[in-house]
């Protein structure tokens, strides 16, 4: 009897998705637990999984968008004798009911015969060890991942990997017009469908300007000090928690600190049980860190920062981007953060205005460090070069005064300037 496969609840606010790609096709034989489709909803990419073994009959398209609960294949009874096939005898292209038939040699036989080429073979374990989302990326850009070198753990394939081809080939492209070229006027237009994801974005940066009354404020910090501090110690902390120090866990510290100095830019704007406005206040630093994907900007949520070491911020911030970038986020690690931080120096940002990440009251934007003339701190009057960052931090002024979202943001400066008053909670 045919088991459908149905469309799981994968979150209480996911109600639909678009069924992004068939991993299986249609008619193969599969496994119980095997993958078999990739849901894109408007926060997390889902693999879907076989729920018994059998073949696999597709129903719905790629591309289509699905509702929670529809049935979008079927999952019919293997045929008597027929057995998924070893990953071996796969690679090479056989399938098992191919090596079933009367004339045809062994499984092992035909398996050993048939072995691809190691040219062939490099590519279809390359293949394998892609990503969900390099697969897809690689599809989107017509790349063949047997042609992309990984550099993820254990040689994994990742989306940078296959976008850096992609990169590669249109700069190929820019040095080298022709002649036969159609005329600007002339230039076909294309369009794609906003994914879901970015449909989500779209919406909730739309609300944040529609409902919060918000400002910016900036100021600049002195990276010096804790540049300097990251020299010295880069090398022995790697070698002692098995992470890179960078400067995200440092802002995060100071950010905590400038927190629970005040606490409403940790708070938000709530409707109380009567429909009332108030303020809900956090004892908890749930701070959300922006990152940047192939599908669009996710903000996974590192909680009680309170609580965590130097270390502790780089492992969960380490991790979180690797599950985003890697399309493996679940809707608990996206959810509930109390605080934004967003770091747009990473792509040579000098000055911007973060834009709120609702239902939260204000996010710290943080920019590429410049080496610019101030005035020398050691020496007063003296004019020195020294390494700067713009930072900002935008505020939803209904419920923060512009005086607390200043002094925040001074709070932050003099921690990230003098290290040591994070070491001493000041």
């Amino acid at each position: 009897m045919a088991v459908d496969i149905v469309i799981p609840a994968v979150g209480e606010s996911v109600t639909s998705g678009v069924l992004a790609r068939w991993v299986r096709k249609d008619g193969e034989t599969i496994s119980r637990d095997d993958i078999l489709y990739e849901l894109e909803t408007d926060k997390i990419m889902f693999e879907g999984r076989a729920p018994e073994a059998g073949v696999l009959q597709t129903l719905a398209k790629e591309g289509d968008t699905v509702n929670v609960g529809a049935v979008v294949g079927r999952i019919a009874p293997a045929p008597a004798g027929a057995a998924v096939a070893p990953k071996a005898v796969a690679a090479a292209g056989a399938s098992p009911q191919s090596l079933a038939k009367p004339g045809r040699p062994a499984p092992a036989e035909a398996a050993t015969a048939t072995l691809p080429e190691p040219e062939e073979a490099a590519g279809v374990a390359n293949a394998a060890r892609a990503t969900p989302l390099a697969r897809k990326v690689a599809a989107e850009h017509h790349i063949d991942l047997s042609q992309v070198a990984g550099t993820g753990a254990g040689q994994r394939v990742r989306e940078q990997d296959v976008m850096a081809v992609v990169a590669s080939r249109q700069n190929g492209a820019a040095g080298t017009p022709t002649k036969s070229q159609p005329p600007a006027a002339a230039r076909g237009v294309t369009r794609e469908r906003m994914s879901p994801l970015r449909q989500r974005i779209a919406s909730r940066l739309v609300q944040a300007q529609h409902t919060a009354a918000m400002l910016t404020t900036f100021n600049e910090v002195d990276m010096t000090a804790v540049m300097a501090l990251r020299k010295q110690h880069k090398e022995d902390f790697e070698k002692r928690h098995g992470v890179g120090l960078g400067f995200m866990s440092f802002f995060i510290k100071a950010a905590v600190g400038a927190l629970r100095a005040f606490p409403l830019i940790n708070s938000f704007i709530v409707q109380d049980e009567s429909g009332q406005p108030a303020i809900e206040k956090h004892d908890s630093c749930d701070i959300a860190v922006a990152v940047s994907t192939p599908r669009g900007l996710v903000v996974p949520v590192l909680r009680g920062c309170e609580a965590l070491s130097f270390a502790g911020i780089e492992r969960g911030v380490k991790e979180l981007a690797t599950k985003a970038k890697d399309g493996k986020l679940t809707l608990e690690e996206m959810q509930g953060g109390t605080f934004t931080i967003t770091n747009g120096g990473v792509f040579g940002s000098l000055l911007s205005t973060p834009i709120l990440n609702p239902p939260q009251s204000a996010i710290l934007g943080m920019h590429t460090i410049k080496n610019r003339a101030v005035e020398d701190p050691a020496n007063p009057g003296q004019v020195a070069l020294r390494p700067m960052m713009y930072v900002a931090l935008s505020y939803d002024h209904r419920i923060i005064d512009g005086s607390e979202a200043v002094q925040f943001l001074v709070k932050v400066k003099q921690a990230i300037e003098d290290p040591q008053r994070v070491l001493l909670e000041l």
